[in-house]
C-alpha cells in the first residue's frame, strides 16, 4: 500500500515548484510507493497558511520560507526544514521605475504591500534602515494574488517578489523594476523556500521521506538539465490558469533551473552556516521572542532544519 504524502504550496504551481511536477508526471512517486496530492493555495482561498497546514496535521509537508520554521519553533512547535528548493535567494523588494525610488530608504513613508508574515515587516524595516532611512513605511495587507498587480497599478510602493517570476514577467511585460537585494544590504537573508515538515511525522516517516526527497531531486535534476521540457510538464500536470503563457513559463524556468542545485551540484541541501547567519541576524537585530513575548537572545539553530533524510538513499532516482 502507498504512502500518502499531502505537499502544500507557499504560491500557485510555478517554476519553483517544477521539480515536484515532474517526479509526479514521469511516475518517480508511485515507483517509490508515494501518493502525493498538491495543495495549491487558492483552493481556500489563501486561508490557510501552508505552514500551518503542517502544524494542523490537515498537511504532511509544506513549501515556505525559512522564518516559518523559525517562528514555529519559537511558539514551541517542532517544524523543522528538511530541503531547500532553490540553492540561493532569488527574491527582492520591487518597485516601479517610473516611481522614483531607487534606494530602500525612499521607502520611509511609502507604503508596502505586506503578505501578513511574522518578522517580514521586520525584515523591510532593517533593509530601510541599513540604507540609511528611518524604517518607518505603510504596511498594506493586500490579498496574495493581488500583490504583483498592486504594484504595477500604483495602489502600493514595494513588494517582496520572485525575480524569476514577477521579474521575468516585467520584463515581458515592458515593465521597468528597480530590485533591492537582501544581500546588497547587509541582510543574509536565508533559504527561501524550503520543504517543511513537522519533526515527528518525519521521524515516524523517515523511509517515506527519503524516498520522496530522492525522486523529488531527481526531478528538480531533470529541469535543470531540461528546462523547456520541463516547463511544459510544469503546465500540463499543474494545469493552472497561472500557467498558459508558454513563453513566460519557458523564460521563468529557464532563469531559475540556474538556481535549484547548489555548487556541489546538490538539490536540496542546506549549508549551516546560511541558517546561523540569519538566526544570529534576527537575534542581533531583537525580531525573535518565545511565546510570552520576551526577546530570545540564543536559538539551536540545528533544531531548525536537516538534510539527514538525504543519508542513505540507496539509489539515485533516474527520469
Amino acid at each position: 500500500m502507498n504512502t500518502t504524502i499531502r505537499l502544500a504550496l507557499d504560491r500557485t504551481p510555478n517554476t519553483n515548484h517544477t521539480g515536484f511536477y515532474v517526479a509526479f508526471a514521469k511516475g518517480a512517486y508511485q515507483r517509490a510507493g508515494l501518493d502525493v496530492e498538491f495543495i495549491s493555495p487558492d483552493q481556500e482561498n489563501y486561508q490557510t497558511a501552508p505552514a500551518r497546514r503542517v502544524a494542523q496535521s490537515d498537511a504532511h509537508l509544506a513549501i515556505t520560507p525559512s522564518e516559518s520554521v523559525i517562528s514555529y519553533q519559537t511558539n514551541g512547535v517542532p517544524l523543522i526544514a528538511i530541503a531547500t528548493l532553490l540553492a540561493r535567494d532569488i527574491s527582492a523588494i520591487m518597485t516601479l521605475k517610473e516611481s522614483g525610488i531607487s534606494h530602500p530608504k525612499e521607502l520611509d513613508g511609502k507604503v508596502y504591500a505586506s503578505y501578513g508574515a511574522r518578522y517580514e515587516e521586520d525584515i523591510i524595516r532593517q533593509l530601510i534602515q541599513n540604507d540609511d532611512g528611518r524604517g518607518q513605511f505603510v504596511a498594506h495587507k493586500s490579498p496574495w494574488a493581488n500583490i504583483w498587480r498592486a504594484l504595477v497599478t500604483r495602489e502600493v510602493d514595494a513588494a517582496w517578489c520572485w525575480l524569476t517570476w514577477e521579474g521575468v514577467k516585467a520584463d515581458i511585460d515592458g515593465i521597468d523594476l528597480n530590485q533591492f537585494l537582501f544581500d546588497e544590504y547587509e541582510i543574509p537573508y536565508g533559504y527561501n523556500p524550503v520543504l517543511t515538515a513537522h519533526r515527528d511525522w518525519a521521524e515516524e516517516n523517515a523511509d517515506a521521506l527519503r524516498a520522496f526527497l530522492d525522486a523529488t531531486a531527481a526531478g528538480f535534476r531533470f529541469a535543470m538539465k531540461n528546462p523547456d521540457e520541463a516547463a511544459r510538464i510544469l503546465m500540463k500536470t499543474a494545469n493552472h490558469p497561472s500557467l498558459t503563457n508558454r513563453n513566460f513559463v519557458e523564460q521563468s524556468q529557464q532563469m531559475v533551473s540556474g538556481y535549484y542545485l547548489d555548487g556541489e551540484g546538490n538539490w536540496g541541501f542546506m549549508h549551516r552556516t546560511i541558517w546561523v547567519s540569519f538566526v544570529n541576524w534576527m537575534i542581533r537585530n531583537r525580531m525573535l521572542t518565545d511565546a510570552s513575548g520576551d526577546i530570545i537572545q540564543r536559538m539551536d539553530v540545528d533544531a531548525l532544519f536537516t538534510n539527514k533524510y538525504f543519508e542513505g538513499i540507496p539509489v539515485v532516482v533516474r527520469l
